[in-house]
């Protein structure tokens, strides 16, 4: 079977989104709407995808560098058929092209599929994927006589009788190239808009005796558009749905589903629960068996087996088999958190290693360190990284204990198995084994208190 070419029409100005953003770079799920889009068309199998950009040209082209799609400029938005105009040079060659649209994220690879296999098999010059709306307010409908579509009437140049039609156009066309671009010559913008209507090759095909079709979809949410942040809203709650439900049907157990967000590149493994109010972001991975507790937000991480965690925030880290993570720790960019590891309430980590079985419970900042195995950090130490130009390291080696309220000015090593006093600050290496002290001696000052006492409160000058 012949294949085609997607054309994406994503250069419209997105006034109604009122942001500085390119509408097609809103994000649906933790990625672009447009990204969904050139991926439902890459698992459609099309053989080429042209991205028509306009507003924030730029910024569109550099976000999709990678996705292997070739851009063409629509300079002027001067409407849909204007836009697909601007495709001609990049299409050359393709027997069939599919018109999609860079706001349209919920359209699925398989209708897409379906609507090329019904197109090839009637081979009519034109197929318009349409749907049934029960209040069809604002989309162009579908003029049929018997099977044949002869003409699309958008809202505002439809007549009271036409308005009552519930049979909408999509938007998506699958096209025979070479009678889609001979259409588009002879269109005109003698409407209110004064622009060039895609819709208007419809009636310019009927008119020359070719066939136009409709191919019906029944799902209507992939075929709803974005042009503000409401419906941004109800497309990002359609397809959470739709990505969760896929979860739970390979063994997650979600308690309350509504209430988390996750990206559509997150893998989670069997009888992992995520309790309510738990965000998981970019292309993290949690493994089999862990428990997730509310007020979590894990962003492009790595997490084992077994892993707990409560109430915190994971960002680009690590996180080994059976550890125990919260509440309220602060995972940061580079860290790693090996097997069976404590990282206790009000914890600061980043860019740093943790060895198996190291406990940090609570209170602590760690920054640039190496910290081996069966450590013990006590409350409130603070690894001292930064001195106002460069971050330096500190390496706390195996079955070192820290005691509480220490200050490790790096760069400085903790050998094996030594000891630091609470309240230490310290600048030099510890040897292993050894003992270190670093704090001013305590001195008992004997009867200051009555002495003090009889100065502020006896008149005593």
């Amino acid at each position: 079977m012949a294949g085609f070419t997607a054309v994406i029409l994503a250069a419209g100005e997105g006034t109604r989104m009122k942001s500085g953003i390119p509408k097609v770079l809103h994000k649906v799920c933790g990625y672009p709407m447009l990204f969904h889009v050139i991926n439902s068309a890459k698992k459609a199998k099309a053989d080429k995808i042209v991205v028509v950009v306009g507003k924030g040209a730029g910024e569109v082209k550099k976000a999709f560098q990678d996705e292997g799609v070739e851009f063409v400029l629509q300079a002027e938005q001067k409407g849909t058929g204007h836009a697909l105009l601007q495709a001609k040079e990049a299409v050359k060659g393709s027997e069939n092209l599919i018109v999609l649209y860079g706001d349209m994220p919920l359209i699925e690879p398989d209708t897409i599929e379906r609507l090329f296999e019904f197109h090839i098999e009637r081979q009519p010059a034109a197929t318009v994927l349409t749907c049934i709306f029960d209040n069809p307010y604002g989309y162009g409908r579908i003029i049929r006589e018997n099977e044949k579509v002869i003409a699309i009437r958008e809202e505002k140049d439809a007549s009271e009788e036409e308005k009552l039609i519930k049979e909408i156009n999509s938007g998506i066309y699958c096209f025979n190239t070479e009678k889609v671009f001979s259409a588009l010559k002879k269109v005109r913008n003698d409407n209110r808009q004064g622009e060039y209507y895609l819709t208007d090759v419809v009636e310019i095909l009927n008119s020359e005796g070719e066939e136009v079709l409709a191919f019906k979809v029944e799902n209507s949410d992939e075929v709803q558009g974005i042009n503000d942040r409401v419906q941004l809203s109800k497309a990002q709650t359609i397809m959470q749905r739709k990505i969760i439900e896929a979860l739970m049907k390979e063994g997650v157990t979600f308690i309350n589903p509504e209430s988390c967000v996750v990206d559509m590149r997150v893998k989670i493994g069997r009888d992992t629960v995520i309790y309510p109010n738990v965000v998981i972001e970019g292309e993290t991975e949690i493994g089999e068996n862990c428990t997730i507790v509310g007020n979590t937000v894990i962003r492009n991480s790595k997490i084992g087996n077994n892993v707990e965690i409560s109430a915190s925030f994971i960002a680009e880290s690590e996180i080994g088999d059976g550890a125990k993570i919260g509440p309220f720790a602060n995972l940061r960019p580079g860290t790693k958190i090996c097997k069976n590891v404590k990282i206790g309430d009000f914890v600061e980590i980043k860019n740093s290693s943790i060895g198996e079985g190291t406990k940090v419970p609570h209170l602590s900042y760690i920054g640039d360190a190496e910290i081996g195995e069966k450590v013990n950090i006590g409350a409130g130490v603070i690894f001292v990284n930064y001195d106002g130009y460069k971050k330096h390291k500190t390496v706390v080696k195996d079955k070192a204990f820290i005691g509480c309220n220490s200050n490790l000015i790096a760069p400085i090593t903790v050998e094996e198995g030594a000891y630091v006093a609470a309240g230490s600050t310290l600048t030099k290496d510890v040897p292993s084994k050894a003992l270190a002290i670093a704090r001013a001696m305590q001195e008992n000052k004997l009867g200051w208190v009555e002495k003090r006492k009889k100065l502020f409160e006896g008149g005593e000058n």
